[in-house]
């Protein structure tokens, strides 16, 4: 048996797995994961602690972990041994999490992209939003400070709004002047909330149809969990009569994490087969 950490370095939080592997390198099983936040600490500080902390649940230490890999932000991580692109990690990390799917939709702090994949999460295409973050999940935390909701309230007041303002403006300053316009004109949170989903909603549904997307599609990342927003690209995918079934998990907001830790398992593998084979040259005698 062998041990892997992956570990997904964000611009607001670090995402720490642990995983167990046989000796072949299945069998592999999630043993313990770490959600972070950085907020203003150091951010090296943050990973060796949520690193820390896995290593703890796991009942292990750092001489046990076999590879550290690395996603995101990864040069952060000082320790690591490999890293891995967010695409691919978002990709096997979705695949593990539930089978059978068609694009994974990476939404994070700053950034978001569609990532169309096989059954063997190999990415096939992919689309990004622009750096613009008014559909990231940084401006949604900014307006939900802005009207004093907690985020893990987002979700559920969103889907009980009746009348949606929509935002129009591509810009994130342009957008939260929208809000407080909205503010001013007494619309209700609710109202605010859908609205601002909906039209985060509508450039990832417009990425999946440029990508000619359909099936299931798992959200992965830092919003995942906002099921508001998951509610609102649903309805947006239903009225251009998509073919798509948006879909999460409870772990989803880890599958960058959960990929780094598969791949580390696999590349961990291929490693010690090729120092197999130099081994073994090497060992050849000359004629």
């Amino acid at each position: 048996m062998f041990y892997t950490v992956g570990i997904d370095v964000g611009s607001s939080a670090i995402k720490t797995v642990l995983f167990s592997f046989d000796q072949n390198g299945g069998s592999e099983k999630l043993l313990a994961k770490d959600l972070s936040k950085i907020r203003k600490r150091d951010t090296k500080e943050v990973i060796r602690t949520s690193f820390e902390n896995v290593l703890h649940e796991g009942k292990l230490q750092e001489k046990d972990i076999t590879y550290i890999g690395t996603t995101g932000e990864g040069e952060m991580v000082d320790f690591r041994r490999g890293h891995f692109y967010s695409m691919t990690t978002h990709a096997r990390g979705g695949v593990f999490l539930h089978p059978h799917l068609n694009a994974v939709i990476d939404m994070g702090a700053l950034h978001s992209k569609v990532v169309m994949i096989n059954d063997e999460s190999k990415v096939l295409d992919y689309r990004m939003t622009s750096q613009c973050a008014s559909g990231s999940g940084q401006f949604l935390e900014n307006i939900s400070r802005y009207l004093g909701i907690a985020m893990e309230d987002i979700g559920r007041l969103s889907k009980e709004a009746d009348s949606p303002e929509v935002v129009s403006n591509i810009c994130a300053v342009l957008s939260e002047t929208d809000v407080i316009n909205m503010v001013s004109r007494g619309i209700s949170a609710s109202n605010i909330l859908k609205g601002i989903h909906l039209s985060m909603g509508r450039r990832m549904v417009r990425l999946l149809r440029a990508l000619k997307g359909r099936g299931l599609v798992m959200i992965t990342g830092g919003l995942a969990n906002d099921t508001g927003l998951l509610a609102a690209m649903q309805e947006l995918a239903n009225k251009d009569d998509m073919q798509v079934e948006f879909i999460a998990h409870p772990d989803s907001i880890f599958a960058g994490a959960i990929g780094a830790g598969l791949w580390s398992g696999f590349r961990h593998l291929k490693l010690q087969s090729s120092d197999a084979i130099k081994g073994s040259h090497a060992n050849t005698p000359h004629k």
